[in-house]
C-alpha cells in the first residue's frame, strides 16, 4: 500500500500505515479517498513537543481530532448502508467499520487538551503524554477505513462481473436465433448491456493506477468496441444465407472474439494472472538494454554486487532478441549490417569491461578505477547506438509500410470482385492480404521491441493480434459476398470489417508517433513539455552554429550531476501526481519544467531530443523563464492563504526568482572552444539543478498548505462522493447524460434504436 501524504518530518506515512502492508490499493479513488485522513493524522502525529504550548496550538490540535472522529462517524454510517445494501460482505463491513469508529473516538480523546492548562498534572491522557497511543489509534484507522474501501471496491468489481455474465447470457441466445424478428428483440436487449458494461469499465479503467493494467483493459475494450459492429452484420449475414459456410466461419470468429476479450476484462478487474501476465514474458529488446546498461552503470558503486557471468548472459539475450530484425525479411540490408556491427562491438565491449572489472576488483587504484569508467561509458554508449539504430530499422518499416497501404487498394479489390462474384480473384487478393498481413504483424513485432514503455508494447502487441485476426475475416467475409453478390447485407459486412482494418492502421499511425516521442526525450506522460525551437525564422540563428555535442570523456565527468538531477525530476513527478487538480497553474508549470529538466539528463547521457550544446543551453532558458513564471503562481496561491505557513512559502518562493535569473544569464553568456563550452554546459546543469531541489522543497509545503485549507473540518469529505458516484454506478450505467469515455456507444445506441430496416434487406 503506496500513500504518501504531503508532510514533512516527523514520523511518516508509510510508518503510519505499517500495519496495513497486506491491503493492497489498486484504483485511484481508493487511494485519493484517504489522502485528507492520512493528512490528518500525520498532522497530529508529528506536531512538535514545546515545553510552552500557546491555546492556538491546543485548540487547533483538538480541531483536528474532532474533524477526524466526526468525519470517520459519517464515513462509518455510509460503510455500515453499503453493508445492510450487501449480505455478503456485511459481516466483514461491519467490522471495519466499528474498529473505524473505536479508533476515531480515540483519537478524539486522546486530542481533547484545549482545556487542559496543565495536562500532564491531570489523570486524563492527552496526545502529550501518549503518543504511541495515537500512533496505535491512528494504525487502527487507517486500516479499518481501508478495509472499508477496499470492501466497498469489490461491490464495483461485482458489478462489473455480473454485468459480463450478462452480456455472455445474451450473446448465447444471440448464436441460437434463427429469424429477424427473435434477433432484433434480444440485440436490442444485448445493446442495452453492453452499453451498462461499457460504462462501469470504462470508469475502471480510467481508476486503475497500473498502467500496464489501463492498457491491457484499454486493449480489450478496443475489440469488444470493434466486434460489437462486427456481431451484428455478421450475425444479420447469416440469418439472410445460413446455408453459407464462410457466413458461419465469420460469425463464429467474432463470438470467439467477444468472449477471448471479455475475459480479459475480468482477469484485469480481478487481478487474475491466468492470462495476461504472459503476454510480456518474452523481454523487449529495450527493456532488456535498460536493465542491462543499470547493471553495467552499477558497477561505479559496487564492484561485487553481480557475476561477470550474469552480465555476459544479460547481453547474449539482448543480442539474440536482435536476430528478430536481422532475420526479418523486411529489415533493409543496410540496417541489418549496421545492426550486425554493434552487436559484434557489443560483445567487444564487453570483454573490455570485463577485464578492467576484474583488474579493479584486485587492486582498486586510481588509473583502474579511471579506465573503468571509460569502459562503462564506452560499453552504455555502444548499446544506446544499438538501440538508436533498431528504432530507426523499426519506426522507418513501419513507416514507409503505414505509407504503403494508404490507399487501401486489396481491400478496396476484395469489394469489387465480390460484388462481382469473381471466386477466382478474391482468391488472389486473399494471398495479397495476408502477405500485407504478415508484413504489418511483423512491424508490430518489431515495434514492440523500441516501444520504450510497457503500456506501448501491450499496445503493440494487441495491434499485432487484431491484424493477425481480422484478415481471415475479412477473407470470410469476401468468399461470402462473392457466393451472393447481389446481398446487400453480405456486402455491408465486408464493408465492416474492412473498416476495422482500415481503423488498425490509422491507430498504428498514432501509435508510431507515440513510440518516436517516448525515443526523442518526450516522456509520453499527461503534459509533455517542449521548447526546443521550431523550423522558422526564430531559430535562423541556430543554422549558423557549428552542432556540439558532449565526447565520452565530457559525459564521464557530467555523468554524477546528470543522475542527481534525474532523482530530482523523478521526486518531483511524484510530487505533482499528490495533487488532486492537475490543472493548477503550479503544476503545469512545475510538470513541464521537470520535462526540460528530463531533456537535459537525458542529454548528459547522449540521448534524448536535445542533441546540441546550443540546444542545451536554449532549452535552459525556457527553463528559466517557465521558473519565474512559477514564482509568480507561488505568489498568487500565497495570496489566498490564511495560514502560519504562509510566511515559509513566501520565503522559499524569494530564492527561486534570483536562482532562474541566473541560470538564464548562464545560458546567454557567449564562449569559444570546447573547455569554456564545456564549462558552461556543467554550470547551466548545475543550476537547473538547484532549481528542481528548491522545487523538492516547495511542492510538499505548498500541497500540505493546499489540503489544510481545503480540509477544513471534514477531512473526508470526498468520502461520501466516492461512494455515491461508484456504488451507484451500476444503476446509474445506461443514463445518456454520463460522459465517461466508452467505446462506440453512441454508434451502438443508434444501431439498437433502428433496428426496423433488418426486415427490409
Amino acid at each position: 500500500m503506496a500513500m504518501s501524504p504531503c508532510s514533512s518530518g516527523g514520523v511518516s506515512s508509510s510508518s503510519v500505515l505499517g500495519a496495513d502492508a497486506g491491503l493492497e490499493i489498486r484504483t485511484r479513488s481508493v487511494e485519493q479517498t484517504l489522502v485528507p485522513l492520512v493528512s490528518q493524522i500525520t498532522t497530529l502525529i508529528n506536531h512538535k513537543d514545546k515545553p510552552k504550548r500557546s491555546d492556538k496550538t491546543l485548540q487547533a490540535i483538538q480541531r483536528v481530532g474532532q474533524a477526524v472522529n466526526l468525519a470517520v462517524a459519517r464515513f462509518v454510517t455510509i460503510g455500515e448502508a453499503i453493508a445492510n445494501e450487501n449480505h455478503e460482505l456485511k459481516e466483514e463491513m461491519s467490522v471495519a467499520c466499528i474498529e473505524a469508529k473505536r479508533a476515531g473516538e480515540t483519537i478524539a480523546e486522546l486530542t481533547d487538551v484545549a482545556s487542559l492548562d496543565h495536562p500532564e498534572s491531570d489523570s486524563h491522557i492527552t496526545i502529550f503524554m501518549d503518543k504511541t497511543g495515537v500512533v496505535k489509534a491512528a494504525r487502527l484507522l487507517l486500516s479499518s477505513v481501508t478495509k472499508v474501501l477496499v470492501l466497498a471496491d469489490r461491490i464495483v468489481i461485482k458489478q462489473i462481473i455480473t454485468s459480463r455474465n450478462k452480456v455472455l447470457a445474451t450473446m448465447e441466445q444471440l448464436e441460437k436465433v434463427s429469424s429477424f424478428q427473435e434477433f432484433v428483440q434480444i440485440f436490442s436487449q444485448f445493446g442495452n448491456e453492453m452499453v451498462e458494461f461499457a460504462h462501469l469499465t470504462g470508469d475502471r479503467q480510467n481508476d486503475l493506477k497500473d498502467e500496464k493494467k489501463k492498457a491491457r483493459m484499454a486493449a480489450s475494450r478496443a475489440v469488444l468496441e470493434k466486434c460489437t459492429m462486427m456481431l451484428l452484420t455478421a450475425s444479420k449475414t447469416c440469418l439472410r444465407h445460413p446455408d453459407c459456410e464462410s457466413a458461419h466461419i465469420n460469425k463464429d470468429g467474432v463470438f470467439h472474439q467477444m468472449r477471448l476479450a471479455l475475459e480479459q476484462v475480468i482477469d484485469i478487474v480481478t487481478d487474475s494472472r491466468s492470462n495476461g501476465e504472459n503476454e510480456l514474458a518474452s523481454i523487449s529488446i529495450y527493456s532488456g538494454i535498460k536493465v542491462f546498461k543499470n547493471k553495467v552503470e552499477g558497477l561505479r558503486e559496487n564492484l561485487y554486487f553481480l557475476s561477470k557471468e550474469n552480465l555476459s548472459t544479460m547481453l547474449e539475450v539482448i543480442l539474440e532478441h536482435t536476430e528478430d530484425f536481422t532475420d526479418s525479411a523486411y529489415t533493409s540490408h543496410e540496417h541489418r549490417e549496421h545492426i550486425l556491427e554493434l552487436s559484434k562491438q557489443a560483445k567487444m565491449e564487453l570483454e573490455q569491461l570485463v577485464s578492467v572489472w576484474m583488474q579493479a576488483q584486485n587492486q582498486k587504484t586510481k588509473d583502474l578505477m579511471e579506465d573503468l569508467e571509460v569502459a562503462i561509458l564506452k560499453m552504455c554508449q555502444c548499446m544506446n547506438e544499438l538501440k538508436r539504430e533498431l528504432h530507426s530499422a523499426a519506426t522507418s518499416l513501419a513507416a514507409d509500410l503505414l505509407k504503403y497501404h494508404t490507399d487501401h487498394m486489396v481491400l478496396k479489390a476484395l469489394k469489387i470482385t465480390g460484388v462481382e462474384g469473381n471466386l477466382e480473384a478474391i482468391a488472389e487478393y486473399t494471398c495479397k492480404l495476408s502477405e500485407q498481413k504478415e508484413q504489418l504483424a511483423e512491424m508490430c513485432r518489431l515495434l514492440r521491441h523500441v516501444s520504450g514503455t510497457e503500456p506501448l508494447e501491450i499496445t503493440c502487441i494487441h495491434a499485432e493480434d487484431t491484424f493477425q485476426v481480422t484478415g481471415p475475416q475479412i477473407v470470410s467475409a469476401a468468399e461470402t459476398l462473392a457466393l451472393h453478390p447481389s446481398s446487400k447485407i453480405a456486402k455491408e459486412n465486408l464493408e465492416v470489417f474492412c473498416e476495422a482494418w482500415e481503423s488498425q492502421l490509422s491507430d498504428m499511425s498514432m501509435l508510431l508517433r507515440e513510440i518516436i516521442d517516448v525515443f526523442e526525450g518526450r516522456r509520453g506522460e499527461k503534459r509533455v513539455y517542449l521548447s526546443l525551437p521550431r523550423p522558422g525564422k526564430h531559430n535562423a540563428y541556430l543554422k549558423a552554429l557549428k552542432p556540439v555535442r558532449l565526447d565520452t570523456e565530457e559525459q564521464a565527468k557530467i555523468a554524477k550531476l546528470g543522475l542527481e538531477l534525474h532523482l530530482l525530476t523523478s521526486y518531483v513527478d511524484s510530487e505533482t501526481e499528490k495533487w488532486e487538480d492537475q490543472e493548477n497553474k503550479i503544476v503545469q508549470y512545475v510538470q513541464g519544467m521537470s520535462s526540460m529538466a528530463y531533456s537535459m539528463y537525458l542529454f548528459t547521457r547522449g540521448e534524448g531530443l536535445l542533441k546540441t550544446t546550443q540546444e542545451l543551453f536554449h532549452q535552459a532558458e525556457i527553463f528559466a523563464t517557465e521558473g519565474k513564471k512559477l514564482a509568480s503562481a507561488f505568489h498568487a496561491f500565497s495570496d489566498q492563504l490564511h495560514d502560519d505557513g504562509k510566511p515559509l512559502l513566501l520565503l522559499e518562493t524569494e530564492k527561486l526568482i534570483p536562482m532562474c535569473q541566473q541560470l538564464q544569464i548562464t545560458a546567454k553568456v557567449s564562449v569559444q572552444g570546447k573547455s569554456a563550452t564545456f564549462t558552461k554546459v556543467d554550470a547551466c546543469i548545475q543550476k537547473t539543478r538547484n532549481v528542481m531541489t528548491l522545487l523538492c522543497q516547495l511542492l510538499p509545503l505548498c500541497c500540505r498548505l493546499l489540503r489544510k485549507n481545503k480540509a477544513g473540518n471534514s477531512c473526508l469529505k470526498s468520502a461520501p462522493l466516492w461512494r455515491e458516484n461508484r456504488v451507484q454506478a451500476g444503476t446509474n450505467a445506461h443514463c445518456p447524460e454520463r460522459t465517461a469515455e466508452m467505446f462506440g456507444i453512441k454508434s451502438l445506441e443508434n444501431h439498437v434504436t433502428n433496428m426496423t430496416f433488418l426486415e427490409s434487406k
